[in-house]
């Protein structure tokens, strides 16, 4: 097996830590960036929009993926802890609040926000919705490649005990794994993800710079969704529980949540003209 024994954080200054996925979240936003404007200019839209797109963006991703961990996952606790919700900071056994950023953000709640900021983008600067979707899907697919190395790198989102050669042991696995794994070998789902949608990114962006014909509108827009949402759905077998009510489900939290996702792209992909 693998030991993987990285520490999450790159350095602190008191409360204050920058850890690596913080790191890597933000290169998702700053790559992402750069590849709209490349198209954006390819396309003769004003750059000043992407920077309002960029704030758009941001703040659907941020509001929509802590909005989704805590009502989709933890929802007793942080209704219970508003202040927990809505500030990166946590309550010590003192009752004291410390910094620690935000322990805990969905994809799905994520993608929900997204949706919503692009739609409102869209009536504002008066574009196609699904215009803004199609260009979009391409640089999340980047962000998700960055965002579950994140994940690796703060040993979350584990997958389930394994005997292949590539199984890891995560040393530092967060306590809240029930029954505790950081003593056998697990699979990397993480990675496992990460790879698939670097994938995804790929084929999107041989699509849209295809110099012979651009895709039809939402056509990448679809083959994002079925194909990241699906790739999740099947992945989501091999890990372990994340909350103590998947332990009872047939189909965990992330499943449940992808289900829809993979319905819409289903719909952008067969609708008619």
């Amino acid at each position: 097996m693998i030991t993987w024994n990285v520490d999450p954080e790159i350095f602190s200054i008191g409360i204050f830590s920058i850890r690596w996925y913080t790191l890597l979240f933000a290169a998702s936003f700053v790559l992402g960036y750069f590849i709209i404007r490349k198209i954006f200019r390819q396309e003769g839209v004003p750059v000043k929009k992407l920077d309002r797109l960029t704030w758009y963006m941001a703040a659907g991703t941020l509001v929509g993926a802590r909005l989704g961990h805590c009502l989709f996952y933890e929802p007793d606790y942080f209704l219970l802890n508003p202040v927990e919700m809505l500030l990166p900071v946590t309550r010590d056994s003192y009752g004291k609040f410390q910094f620690t950023g935000y322990m805990g953000l969905a994809s799905h709640g994520a993608g929900l926000g997204i949706l919503a900021a692009l739609y409102v983008f869209s009536l504002v600067e008066r574009l196609s919705y699904i215009w803004i979707l199609d260009r979009i899907a391409i640089v999340i697919a980047l962000s998700g490649f960055f965002i579950r190395m994140g994940n690796l790198m703060n040993s979350e989102i584990i997958g389930s005990p394994t005997n292949l050669l590539w199984g890891f042991e995560f040393v530092r696995s967060p306590q809240w794994y029930y029954p505790p794994i950081n003593q056998q070998p697990c699979h990397p789902t993480q990675i496992y993800e990460a790879i698939a949608y670097l994938a995804i990114f790929a084929w999107l962006w041989i699509m849209y710079f295809n110099k012979r014909e651009k895709p039809y509108p939402g056509i990448l827009s679809g083959i994002f969704l079925v194909a990241l949402f699906s790739i999740r759905f099947l992945i989501e077998f091999l890990k372990t529980e994340q909350v103590n009510f998947e332990q009872t489900m047939t189909l965990n939290m992330g499943q449940l949540l992808s289900i829809p996702f993979i319905f819409c792209g289903i719909y952008l992909l067969v609708r008619r003209k």
